[in-house]
């Protein structure tokens, strides 16, 4: 079971709209069948899963969805980001627990975690309607946090990146063979499979 889609309840369809597409998020659809009932899909960069709002698509009041995560890989950088595109963002956050965040702004330590821990840093902002999201800055998953038979990157500048590694500690295994690995592409996606899904890396 894979998660699709979250819906948030918005009271402005097209302000909701412009919003979160002003944001950079994909348009998938829009569509109605009637006056009464329009459904709106958006999906951030690189997510696998999307968002739709609309008219008469939720029973929930508009702004109450609360706690939605997105995951970066540069807190800092996506919070430029966002106030540059008008998202209005709170200022990176860490928790004083360390573990997660509390609800609110309730025990929020300024700035990034100290120690750039993965999961460790985050910020906020709402859309138009007040409905909450979180941005969480993951750069190395926890093992079994990943789909093994399912790797993805959310950039090129992330496939480069997982890239490179492979060629270093391909080089590397070279070297203890003695000789060029002529299978060096399986050997490649070897590694990037099992560096994603947090298994032990070939040698």
């Amino acid at each position: 079971m894979k998660l699709e889609v979250v819906v948030v309840p918005v009271t402005d369809v097209d302000g909701a709209k412009d919003f979160y597409t002003g944001l950079g998020w994909r348009l998938d659809a829009d569509l109605a069948t009637s006056e009464d009932f329009r459904v709106v899909q958006v999906t951030p960069p690189g997510s696998p899963a999307s968002v739709i709002f609309g008219t008469s698509v939720t029973s929930q009041a508009p702004g109450s969805a609360q706690g939605l995560h997105l995951v970066v890989d540069d807190i800092v950088a996506a919070h430029g980001e966002l106030r540059r595109l008008g998202a209005n963002p709170s200022e990176v956050f860490h928790d004083a627990g360390g573990v997660f965040h509390h609800a609110g702004p309730d025990a929020r330590v300024a700035g990034p975690d100290p120690a750039r821990g993965s999961y460790g840093s985050f910020l906020s902002f709402s859309d138009p309607d007040g409905n909450g999201w979180v941005l969480q800055e993951v750069t190395t998953r926890l093992p079994g946090r990943l789909d093994a038979s399912a790797t993805t990157f959310a950039s090129t500048a992330d496939l480069a990146a997982a890239l490179r590694r492979a060629a270093a500690a391909h080089g590397e295994h070279e070297a203890r063979l003695g000789a060029e690995d002529p299978d060096w592409p399986d050997w490649y996606a070897d590694y990037l499979v099992r560096e994603q899904a947090g298994s032990e890396l070939p040698e």
